[in-house]
């Protein structure tokens, strides 16, 4: 974007103290009014003149540290302004940065004579309360000549990114995942998933001599080497509830947001006890192998148009966790339906629940819950850890 040129208001009475001289010199004939008149006309143009190259001469860099926080923490901005010239200052320099609402108010510095290959060091910190991706930038430069006549702004570069993850709170082990022992319910998670066992088979060609299983060799009269074989790793499924009908509120209190760091910690929690999850929404399955995959998709997840929630399988998961907003009877009965292993509800109290009565979902608890579900009603996101360790015992799930 090229730089803009405007007069300030001291320019703006400089020029129109100057033609008006100009007027009454001319008017009553004293040459000393006119060349008063003359001198403050000329000013403001010779004002312009002299920062002709000056905004090509400032540069700029900017870093953000670090460039993923979760809602509620600091992120820091730091601004570097410097005169790439040699040879020319710059007189008066102020600067600004963009920013979205939601971080703040926008900062202003002004930062004054900056000398040949000069430079200023700016720094502020922002502390998003919600998740999201902010853009930071573009970077607001304002120049002015020394008597302060003509400014010239513009805005260089383009902006950085913040991604900011939802807030979680860590679930005490006393309060982890649950599972079932039924039979269709996988095998146990080992701790040596995917460790070697004594399953032994016949010697074929290439194997390695140090994988021969001597004891089932001597018994077989054959050489028979170690057989692998990988345990299956149990798996939660995560519903998270997003349509935009059943959620009420707004910043950190929206219950969207609520439901979000719930679902998130949920899956934090099974991902750290080494179990797969399946997190799904009505837009279908998120990426959630890894902590960081997980939380970068549910940064940028936005409140959908959808419905009806996801129908979940009714089988093979060990827990089934579903974080959902307002539900009225029939969807509350559907979702009874769905899930499989252990089954946990969190219900968010703040939803857009239909009446008084129901606020915190109580006719939906109660469906879930004569269908065997768990039933959690989560008032705020601080409280889901206590709730959470009597929702899902420790004693069905492996260490």
């Amino acid at each position: 974007m090229r730089p803009r040129r405007t007069l300030t208001a001291r320019g703006v009475c400089m020029l129109l103290l100057g033609l008006a001289a100009l007027v009454a010199g001319f008017v009553v004939g004293q040459r000393e009014l006119v060349v008063l008149g003359v001198l403050a006309t000329a000013l403001p143009p010779a004002a312009a003149l002299s920062l002709i190259g000056a905004a090509d001469r400032v540069v700029h860099s900017r870093s953000v540290v670090p460039s993923r926080v979760p809602a509620g923490h600091d992120a820091r901005i730091m601004i570097r302004i410097g005169n790439s010239s040699h040879t020319w200052p710059v007189a008066a320099v102020s600067v600004g940065d963009t920013l979205p609402t939601r971080l703040g108010h926008e900062p202003r510095y002004s930062i004054g004579f900056l000398g040949p290959r000069g430079v200023r060091d700016l720094a502020y910190l922002v502390r998003p309360a919600v998740r999201g991706n902010y853009p930071l930038g573009p970077l607001w430069i304002a120049l002015t000549d020394p008597l302060g006549l003509v400014r010239v702004e513009q805005h260089p570069g383009a902006p950085e990114h913040l991604l900011v993850t939802p807030a979680t709170v860590p679930l005490d082990r006393s309060g982890s995942s649950g599972g079932t022992q039924g039979d269709d319910s996988p095998r146990r998670t080992q701790s040596g998933i995917g460790e070697q066992d004594p399953v032994p088979r016949g010697y074929q060609y290439g194997d390695e001599l140090r994988r021969v299983h001597w004891r089932s060799t001597a018994k077989h009269g054959e050489l028979m080497v170690r057989r692998d074989e990988q345990h299956r790793r149990e798996y939660g499924v995560v519903l998270l509830d997003t349509r935009r009908r059943a959620h009420a509120g707004g910043g950190p209190a929206d219950s969207l947001e609520t439901a979000v760091g719930a679902a998130a910690s949920v899956a934090l929690h099974l991902l750290d006890r080494n179990h797969e999850v399946r997190l799904h929404t009505e837009r279908g399955r998120m990426p959630a192998a890894v902590p960081g995959a997980l939380l970068d998709g549910l940064a940028v997840l936005e409140a959908s148009d959808a419905a009806a929630l996801p129908a979940l399988p009714a089988s093979g998961a060990s827990l089934t966790v579903a974080v959902t907003g307002a539900l009225t009877a029939e969807e509350a009965a559907a979702l009874a339906r769905s899930g499989g292993g252990h089954r946990v509800a969190v219900l968010c109290a703040g939803a857009a629940w239909p009446s008084e009565r129901a606020r915190a979902g109580a006719g939906a608890g109660e469906i879930l819950a004569a269908s065997g579900w768990r039933v959690v009603h989560l008032p705020a996101l601080s409280e889901l850890p206590s709730l959470w360790r009597d929702a899902a015992p420790l004693g069905k799930v492996p260490r």
